[in-house]
């Protein structure tokens, strides 16, 4: 197996982004999740009042509740433990996949003396803290196919209504020119530049990360406007684009490639992914198909779950899944209907195979399934072939493989301490030219690559946080390896 020359990030620096992660974020994080349980728990008591004390069905909510009170009881101790720097217990069987996978990695790591929460390598902490709390909610009877995130992404995409109707309307007024696209190719490039850079930013809307952000924020975060695109081109501190559309034009072949998209968040993020989709297979020859690849449990807050790719669809296609507002224009009052036709567009893909889940839609949270339990590893990439071979196999005749977000290109670059003008070819170590990868990445982690060695430590002698404060991006583009 695959060893990087430089040792994982770890909570040992109190300057790093890990080191605030296990203080401030996670702690965040986990008295949400006490917070959303207590409210459902609530929510169910309250419901007695209108029921017979009796019956079967508040005699099993009550059971139901009780289970509730179990989780938080579990989740305060992990908070308090995690805070005091305590050994990291083994997983529970808990019936779900990866349990020996965490369990033998961390008798590993504990042999070395990095098994407790501020030695553990941050990677594996951060995969294993969020298999750890889905097994809370596993070996339940009432609880196994909660979410505890959903409400907040449920909430979180709700509020981004501004830019998806600003974004449906884009798409409708590419209607008008699609018939010339096939004669002007350059023109096609410009707008594959506007699009990348929309689904790069889009990461922007990352919920494990924006703890302290009004709805305000967000939503300033996700202005997709061309002024918007040209000021944050200068924050891009690699930028393949250019070397991504000459790969889809020059080798396409005839009916067009396959797109793999491995997701990242749930909401906004995973609109832009679609509409990116949409754009290649709607106004492109280059591209046939596009498969999108989910994560089978709740996962670093907000990321896709087969649930969440399914409901996206039919919460688009709600007429009040967005709040009602008054139409600013006449511009403005169509955004709905050309929302509804975009959004029927992509159920037809999906009903047809155009666009397609790597597994199927139905998958309930925590079955197991070898297309997709990899992405819950707490693996990086580099051993994909060894340690994920039905995943990787399944990429292998992908035209490009679109990596969304920060976990997804730590995992690439193994979350290690890489000199920031490491080339990306080499920080993907043996999985670089299995097949064509492009990585989108919003900066949220201590690790970079692929950025010149004179712009990276001019950052860092800035004081800038420039590496995790998701101001700068990435758009790294590696080929396929020669046969």
């Amino acid at each position: 197996m695959y060893e990087a020359p430089y040792p994982p990030y770890d909570f040992t620096d109190t300057t790093s982004f890990a080191y605030e992660t296990v203080v401030k974020r996670w702690p965040v994080i986990l008295t949400g999740i006490i917070d959303n349980v207590y409210r459902f728990n609530h929510d169910l008591s309250i419901s007695f009042n209108s029921k017979d004390p009796e019956s079967e069905e508040v005699v099993l909510e009550k059971e139901r509740i009780t289970e509730g009170k179990g989780i938080i009881e579990a989740i305060s101790k992990l908070k308090y433990e995690m805070g005091r720097d305590r050994p990291l217990e083994p997983i529970p069987d808990d019936g779900e996949a990866l349990v020996e996978t965490y369990n033998t990695e961390l008798a590993r790591l504990a042999e070395q003396g990095k098994g407790s929460w501020f030695t553990a390598p941050w990677l594996y902490a951060e995969c294993y803290l969020y298999r750890l709390i889905r097994s809370y909610f596993v070996r339940t009877k009432y609880w196994k196919t909660y979410d505890p995130f959903l409400a907040q992404k449920q909430e979180t995409f709700r509020s981004s209504s501004k830019a998806i109707f600003q974004l449906a309307t884009t798409m409708h007024e590419l209607e008008r020119d699609k018939a010339s696209f096939a004669s002007d190719p350059d023109s096609l490039g410009v707008l594959f530049r506007e699009m990348i850079q929309m689904c790069l930013w889009g990461n922007a809307t990352d919920l494990s990360m924006l703890t302290h952000l009004s709805h305000e924020d967000i939503q300033h975060l996700q202005f997709v406007g061309k002024d918007a695109q040209a000021a944050r081109k200068e924050f891009i501190l690699r930028d393949d684009q250019d070397k991504v559309w000459e790969h889809l034009t020059t080798s396409a072949g005839n009916g067009g490639a396959r797109i793999d998209f491995v997701l990242d968040n749930a909401g906004f993020e995973l609109f832009t992914d679609f509409v990116f989709a949409d754009f290649l297979v709607t106004y492109t020859p280059y591209v046939s198909k596009v498969v999108f690849h989910p994560k089978l449990i709740p996962w670093f807050v907000s990321d896709v779950t087969p649930p969440d790719f399914k409901s996206a669809i039919s919460s688009l296609l709600s007429p009040t899944f967005f709040a009602t507002t008054s139409p600013e224009s006449a511009q403005t009052a169509a955004a709905p209907a050309h929302l509804q036709a975009m959004v029927s567009r992509w159920a037809a893909y999906l009903d047809s195979g155009v666009f397609a889940l790597s597994v199927p839609p139905e998958t309930p949270l925590g079955a197991s399934d070898a297309k997709a339990d990899f992405w819950t590893s707490p693996w990086p990439y580099w051993n994909m072939q060894q340690q994920g071979p039905t995943v990787f196999h399944s990429l292998k005749d992908s035209g490009l493989v679109i990596f969304k977000g920060d976990l997804n290109f730590r995992k690439l670059t193994g979350d290690v301490r890489w000199p920031a003008w490491t080339p990306f070819e080499s920080a993907l170590g043996p999985l670089a030219g299995a097949f064509p990868i492009l990585s989108l990445r919003t900066n949220k982690a201590d690790v970079v690559v692929g950025v010149e060695r004179e712009v990276a430590e001019r950052l860092d002698e800035s004081g800038e946080r420039w590496r995790f404060n998701g101001k700068y991006a990435l758009v790294l583009f590696l080929p396929r390896a020669s046969q």
